[in-house]
């Protein structure tokens, strides 16, 4: 069991400023405490992190993580490509347990902050150092991917007296064939809130397991603490994150290549922000 004890929190100047830190204690089952020191942003400090990922991320060992990235959505597309309604759970499921996918790159932007090089066999020692915090985060994050549709059918059954489309149907028939407007705008509604709190537990998770080997419980409270303590800059930074991500399908995964990586890198920047 994790308990968090906020220490002190200070507003002294306007939201534009980083003015504020705020010092949380995680304790862990086996007597584990990690300090963590939250600083208040400034509302536009995200794009000071995709700058500083793009300076990270023009390395060989960057763009494999992008290729790899693309070669898995390749083949979500090759084997769900002619059902619309499992491309949007593969896609969906995807979203939800990418930022797991971000601890390589984490890595190495964390031995550039050191001053050392990184390849890509380096970079696998985030996941090595920190293997069953990495893998419970992961698990998570995946029962999130799977609760959705069955979410969004019980909301469907109980509130609007609804049945979910059939899978066989939807196999055989069609996704259009086999759902109405109500069906779709309850499955987007649904991902909508699952999604705003996988990005809530997830801000800082990844770095924070990686350079400070925290639990995945301690790095998910620590993540939620940082988001309420800085709302107008992660509006902000999920904003581009979305309109990034968007691109990156658009261009038929190929900006992928791109964009996964720089956001992973980012990610370093955005926890090197706000935890102190």
């Amino acid at each position: 069991m994790v308990t968090i004890h906020l220490w002190a929190i200070r507003w002294i100047q306007p939201l534009v400023l980083e003015d504020a830190t705020m010092g949380t204690t995680l304790v862990s089952g086996h007597d584990q405490t990690l300090h963590v020191d939250v600083i208040r942003i400034s509302v536009f400090r995200p794009f000071t992190w995709l700058r500083a990922g793009w300076l990270d991320m023009r390395k060989p060992a960057s763009l494999a993580y992008g290729a790899l990235i693309v070669a898995i959505g390749w083949t979500i597309l090759v084997f769900c490509g002619t059902h619309p309604y499992l491309i949007a759970a593969a896609i969906s499921g995807f979203l939800l347990v990418g930022p797991l996918m971000s601890a390589g790159l984490c890595e190495i932007s964390r031995r550039y902050s050191l001053g050392q090089s990184a390849d890509f066999d380096d970079s696998l020692d985030g996941f090595k150092r920190n293997a069953p915090a990495l893998f419970e985060f992961g698990v998570i994050l995946a029962i999130c991917a799977a609760v959705w549709f069955g979410i969004s059918a019980l909301i469907l059954g109980t509130v609007f007296h609804i049945g979910a489309p059939d899978m066989s149907e939807t196999l055989y028939r069609g996704f259009l064939d086999s759902t109405n407007r109500l069906q779709v705008l309850t499955y987007i509604a649904v991902g909508g809130v699952l999604a705003t709190w996988v990005f809530a537990v997830s801000v800082v998770s990844i770095p924070l397991i990686i350079d400070q080997h925290a639990s995945a419980g301690q790095a998910m409270r620590a993540s939620v603490n940082v988001v309420l303590h800085n709302i107008p800059a992660m509006i902000v930074w999920s904003a581009l994150i979305l309109v990034l991500t968007i691109i990156g399908y658009a261009t038929l995964l190929i900006g992928l290549l791109y964009i996964a990586p720089l956001l992973g890198h980012a990610t370093w920047h955005a926890y090197k922000s706000m935890i102190r």
